[in-house]
């Protein structure tokens, strides 16, 4: 029963992710290439040319293999994610006051997220 289950949902989980990379263009503070990066994982488990065909867009393409060939994030991006944690970190503590408990876990994973974001390379380099 779980094994059938398993493609159809792989197949949604890919289209879904998809569809919120597509609303990401649009949409300034929702990430595009992440959503795309689960989407090529959900489809290369469940319909490869599916896959292939993000993997070789010529918009997004070069992005996704970098992540996935290289572990790459562009440097515009790792600056664009950075400037909007602290963003994100200053209205908590400024914009709604929130509780130190909020600041703090928020604080701590977005300090953690953009050590790995930082720690990655920032261009192929071969």
């Amino acid at each position: 029963m779980v094994k059938a289950l398993r493609r159809p949902i792989l197949l949604a989980t890919g289209w879904l992710s998809v569809a919120l990379g597509i609303v990401g263009i649009i949409l300034p503070l929702l990430p595009t290439t992440p959503f795309l990066l689960v989407a090529v994982w959900a489809f290369s488990r469940s319909s490869p040319e599916l896959a292939e065909k993000i993997r070789s867009h010529r918009l997004a393409g070069h992005y996704v293999r970098d992540w996935e060939d290289a572990g790459v994030i562009p440097t515009g991006a790792k600056l664009l994610a950075v400037v909007m944690m602290t963003a994100t970190f200053g209205y908590l503590h400024f914009g709604v006051g929130a509780p130190a408990w909020v600041q703090i876990t928020a604080g701590l994973t977005m300090a953690g997220a953009a050590g790995f974001v930082l720690s990655r390379p920032g261009r192929r380099t071969s």
